[in-house]
């Protein structure tokens, strides 16, 4: 009997809507300790074709960008050095014109443990976030959180 192959895993990254892209991945840059992007070589190449307007183009932290777009990375995962698009775990936030307005139907949990939640609070309280609430149940305890634009996340 023949062995059947695993199948391969599927690459994937999270999509988060913002209204501003790029203040979003420096605070999530910031907050899980990711690197920014660099799509500078991708965008000019792109200009230089004349594929992508000029209007489509941003300076961001004096490189050139996706006006629309800014991602972050894992920085010991793997990335495509002609794109500078990561090839493992991602964020990448997508300009939207819309406001948010519910609640997340996805969010992230960071984990530094129960010894370092307060210092890690206070520190993303710092880079730009809120606290919503404090939760102690017998599961265990954790602080619900929003970033700059609103997103819940956890610090568990």
């Amino acid at each position: 009997m023949t062995q059947t192959p695993a199948p391969t895993p599927v690459h994937w990254k999270l999509v988060i809507d913002a209204a501003d892209p790029h203040a979003q991945a420096d605070f999530w840059a910031a907050a899980l300790h990711y690197e920014t992007e660099d799509n500078s070589a991708l965008v000019q190449q792109l200009l230089k074709m004349g594929a992508l307007p000029e209007a489509a183009a941003v300076d961001f932290h004096g490189r050139p960008a996706f006006r629309d777009l800014m991602a972050v990375r894992h920085p010991d995962d793997p990335y495509d050095k002609d794109r500078g698009t990561g090839l493992g775990r991602r964020l990448l936030f997508q300009r939207v014109p819309e406001p948010k307005t519910t609640k997340n139907r996805l969010h992230l949990d960071l984990h530094p443990g129960p010894d370092h939640r307060e210092a890690e609070v206070e520190r993303l309280t710092g880079l730009g976030a809120s606290v919503l609430r404090r939760v102690t149940e017998p599961a265990g305890a954790w602080v619900v959180m929003t970033d700059p634009e609103g997103n819940e996340f956890c610090v568990a």
